[in-house]
């Protein structure tokens, strides 16, 4: 609250920020202090999902302009290295992203940020919609990098937000069918609301069993399995489940070392493939809304202002709901 407004630089823009969402790594870092090699050293602002309204823009700065209103992409390469050059800036080792040590976030009142990852939103397309790129950019990069395409049938492990978003845009890319495994009734439930065909509850069935219900209710094993918990179990029952030839995509981070059938996997030619964030996706998910083609309205659950950050940040780590929003602007009084 008492830190000063920033001034931004020739290519950034200064933002008062509006929605953020809170993700599970904001959380983990707030209880942990760490998420694998990412070590909280210092003080820092969480928050990563998020859009705003520009008040201030660098000299170098043509695209953008007082007033409008934005969509932030959190991760900025400080370098145009090899990665860069092949278009999957997100794999640059040396990477800006928001609230990943040492980089502050943009839970914050005033914030600048590069304006090439500002996008702007269209008129039609809420501040809330806007925070929900950042997740909404995890499965367009997933469902990409899996391949799904018309006619595809795919299992989506897992059924928190990250999943949720799978679900939302495998159906968009044409996928057939949809099956969808949890242990909570109630976010299967969601699945069912944005679009999932099948849902499977998970209670005491070992990873094969898993497996069988999935090809039984889709009547075949899926050629895509896209695993957004990161448990070992539920890793193994996506090789299990995933069809000879397919491909099963790492969304979810668990832990570092994990058993898994891996000759299952290789005899069948199943290809494992893992994801870093996203790249590339901010144009198409801003199309998508704009279009009103997807819907992730219902992916809000819960709203807090920012004095009650604590309060949101709480509600997150109990589990409760899907999406927690905070809204950073006290002047403004949208719904």
């Amino acid at each position: 609250e008492n830190r000063p407004i920033p001034e931004p630089g020739p290519n950034e823009v200064l933002l008062r920020m509006h929605s953020v969402g809170i993700c599970g790594s904001d959380v983990h870092y707030w209880q942990h202090g760490r998420i694998g090699d990412f070590v909280v050293k210092d003080p820092m602002v969480l928050g990563h999902e998020a859009s705003g309204t520009v008040v201030k823009v660098g000299s170098g700065v043509t695209h953008l302009k007082s007033g409008d209103r934005v969509a932030i992409e959190p991760g900025v390469p400080r370098e145009v290295d090899e990665f860069c050059k092949t278009g999957r800036y997100n794999l640059s080792p040396t990477i800006f992203f928001c609230a990943t040590p040492p980089d502050d976030g943009n839970l914050c009142r005033y914030y600048k940020h590069s304006a090439s990852y500002c996008y702007k939103l269209p008129d039609n397309v809420t501040f809330e919609e806007g925070a929900l790129i950042e997740p909404l950019s995890v499965g367009i990069h997933a469902c990409k990098r899996a391949g799904v395409t018309l006619g595809s049938k795919v299992f989506v492990s897992g059924s928190g937000p990250i999943g949720l978003v799978n679900v939302i845009v495998a159906k968009m890319m044409g996928a057939a069918a949809v099956v969808v495994t949890d242990l909570s009734a109630s976010r299967l439930q969601k699945a069912k609301e944005v679009g999932a065909d099948f849902t499977i509850q998970v209670k005491n069935e070992t990873p094969k069993e898993v497996a069988s219900k999935v090809e039984s209710v889709l009547g075949c094993m899926p050629e895509i399995t896209v695993e957004c918990t990161g448990v070992q179990a539920c890793i193994q029952a996506g090789i299990y489940a995933t069809r000879s030839g397919g491909t099963l995509v790492l969304v979810g981070l668990g832990p570092e070392m994990v058993t898994v059938p891996i000759v299952n996997a290789a005899v069948r030619e199943v290809d494992i493939r893992g994801i870093f964030r996203y790249c590339n996706t901010w144009p198409v998910a801003i199309a998508l809304l704009a279009s009103k083609r997807i819907n992730v309205k219902p992916l809000v659950t819960h709203r807090f202002p920012l004095e009650k950050a604590l309060e949101a940040f709480e509600t997150t780590k109990r589990g409760e709901g899907v999406k927690v929003m905070l809204k950073c602007d006290p002047t403004d009084q949208s719904p």
